[in-house]
Formats: C-alpha cells, sequence, structure tokens
C-alpha cells in the first residue's frame, strides 16, 4: 500500500477513511500493539486533550515552556549543540546554548499547536497565517502545469501544508507516518481537518509523486534532512547526504522547484513565504545538473537558517560523525555540552 489517505466517507464519515502503509504494522508483535495502545492513550490524556483545551496560543506558550526544560535532557540535546557549533564555528559557548534551549521552545510550539492545526486558516482574519508571495501559487493552479514545491524543518513546517492544501487542487504531500499506528491516525485526522486530504508516504510514494506530476499537479517534499541514499553537497561547510529527488522531478518534467518556507512571528502566529523558483543551471544536463540543483537547494536551505537559527530544527544527524570530528565539535576536541 503505497499512498496514506483520508477520504470523505468511509469509517468515520465526519473525519474521513484513514488509509496506512503496512510495512511498520506488519512486522510488529502482540506486545507491540499492547505498548502503542498504551502509548496512544497516554498521548490522549497527557497531552493532546490538555492542549486542545486552550487556545492556540496558550496551548503554544505551554510547549514552549515544556520543551525548553526537559529537551535539555534528552540524547538529542548532544547533537543540538554539535549540530549549532559545526553551523555556526564563530559563535561562543553561551550563545550556542541559548539558540538550543530557543530551538527546544520552537520543537514545544509545534507540539502545543499541533491539535489547533484547524485554526491556523490564511483566509481567516484572526491573522494568525498570512502568507507572503501567494501570486505564485495562483500562476500554478491556473497554469494547469505540474510544479515541484519544497520545504525544511522551519518553525511550525506543518503550516506549509496547511497553506498548499488551501490554494493548490490536487497537491499532492509526502510525509513521513508515525510508527505507532494510533497517533498516525490522531495526526492524520488533525491535517485533515486543516485541508490535507491526500498525503504519500516518503520512499514508497515515488510512483504517486510522478503519476501525479504527469498530470499537471503539484507535489511538495521536505528537502533539508538527512537522506543516506542521497547525494553529498556542502552544507554550512560540510557535506551532507541530500536527497536528489525533487531535483530529479523537477528537471525530468521541466517544472519549476519552488521553495516554500515558515517563520514564527509569534506564538501561533507565522507567515509561509512562497519564494522564487530554483531554476536548473544552464548547459547542466543529467548527473550534473542534478547536484548543481541539489547544492543550491543546500545554499537557499542555509540562507534561510542563518535568518532564524532557533526556528530550525537542529535535533536530528543533517551530517554524519565525519563532519563533526572535521569541524572539531566530536570528541576530545571540543565538550558536547
Amino acid at each position: 500500500m503505497t499512498e496514506g489517505r483520508l477520504e470523505p466517507g468511509g469509517e468515520d464519515p465526519a473525519r474521513g477513511r484513514y488509509v496506512r502503509p503496512q510495512d511498520i504494522d506488519n512486522r510488529s508483535t502482540l506486545w507491540q500493539r499492547f505498548i502503542w495502545r498504551l502509548e496512544a492513550l497516554a498521548w490522549d490524556l497527557l497531552y493532546w486533550d490538555r492542549m486542545k483545551s486552550r487556545s492556540p496560543e496558550k496551548a503554544s506558550d505551554l510547549g514552549a515552556k515544556l520543551m525548553r526544560r526537559l529537551g535539555p535532557l534528552t540524547a538529542a540535546h548532544r547533537t543540538t549543540l554539535r549540530n549549532l557549533r559545526l553551523a555556526f564555528p564563530g559563535w561562543d559557548e553561551p550563545k550556542v546554548q541559548a539558540v538550543a534551549l530557543s530551538a527546544w521552545e520552537n520543537v514545544g510550539r509545534i507540539a502545543g499547536e499541533m491539535p489547533h492545526l484547524a485554526d491556523f486558516d490564511p483566509d481567516h482574519p484572526d491573522g494568525r497565517l498570512t502568507i507572503v508571495g501567494e501570486e505564485r501559487l495562483q500562476q500554478i493552479e491556473s497554469s494547469g502545469r505540474p510544479a515541484v514545491i519544497i520545504s525544511g524543518h522551519f518553525a511550525n513546517w506543518e503550516l506549509v501544508a496547511a497553506v498548499l492544501s488551501r490554494r493548490l487542487s490536487k497537491c499532492q504531500i509526502t510525509y513521513r507516518a508515525a510508527n505507532n499506528p494510533f497517533i498516525d491516525r490522531r495526526i492524520a485526522r488533525a491535517r485533515y481537518d486543516y485541508g490535507v486530504h491526500v498525503l504519500t508516504p516518503k520512499g514508497a510514494g515515488t510512483r504517486d509523486l510522478m503519476r501525479a506530476l504527469a498530470r499537471g499537479r503539484a507535489v511538495a517534499l521536505m528537502n533539508d534532512q538527512k537522506f543516506n541514499q542521497g547525494l553529498p553537497a556542502p552544507f554550512f561547510g560540510h557535506e551532507a547526504m541530500t536527497a536528489p529527488g525533487p531535483s530529479r522531478l523537477a528537471l525530468r518534467y521541466g517544472c519549476p522547484l519552488i521553495p516554500v518556507t515558515t517563520s514564527r512571528l509569534g506564538p501561533a502566529r507565522y507567515q509561509v513565504t512562497v519564494h522564487d523558483p530554483i531554476e536548473p543551471q544552464a548547459g547542466l544536463e543529467g548527473t550534473l545538473a542534478v547536484s548543481d540543483m541539489v547544492a543550491r537547494i543546500n545554499r537557499f536551505m542555509e540562507a534561510r537558517i542563518k535568518e532564524t537559527p532557533d526556528q530550525w530544527f537542529w535535533m536530528h544527524n543533517r551530517w554524519p560523525k565525519e563532519a563533526w570530528v572535521e569541524a572539531g565539535v566530536m570528541g576530545s576536541q571540543r565538550p558536547a555540552g
């Protein structure tokens, strides 16, 4: 099963029918499914219901407060510090620590705002979500031609989907399914509430993306995370494995590759910006053209991260350990924090 969908009708007319890729579930044991149910119960009682009972602003503030305290206690905090030290070698240690805490606050805000995704409507006058460069999406919609849209883990990245689902009909958006199927269903329902009805799992849905582009539709993918099967490309001065899929699709179908980013203006206040397309380099073909576009995407992402470094997701292993060692942020060269 290659596509995750929420469709009208089916098992829950008010919410839609949920279909999930089965590879994770098929490998699960009876004990694993029991644990999943316990996790889902805790998710509802300790997290979702409590955040949902608050306003989006108060839920955002509460999530930020909790993650500022809890984030530094996790193993991911060491990764966060190493990544920041690698990306900004000129920063002193107090600034590294301060930005790391702010980055955890951002993660908390995303968690607090998740139950309120339907409240982030660019057409609502409350101003929680505004769009810059909206005319570019209008051009895509009216042209009837395909487009590849890329984004990154900036601010509350879920809101890119909220904008695309309202401005581009039948836009196919990729996602990574949560391991826990019961929690994955809850997240999918929240996304359905703000308008995302068709989701394509990463990797398994490549054929779906190609079919969508062939039919003149837009597809949207995240393109700022580590991809082991990708291409090495410079990122903050160190090579990082980067997914070439969006570049290959844009070149294959001769369509624009358009970056879209999110920036936080305040608690539960965001701006989604639709940027100018990243154009292919004239005279390059095949592998060289793909590699060039991948490198240019990384340069674009790097520039946006530098604008608001506390709003990017630093908690993952974006660079290999060799890059950490080379940068002197791992091992005996520098304390990990």
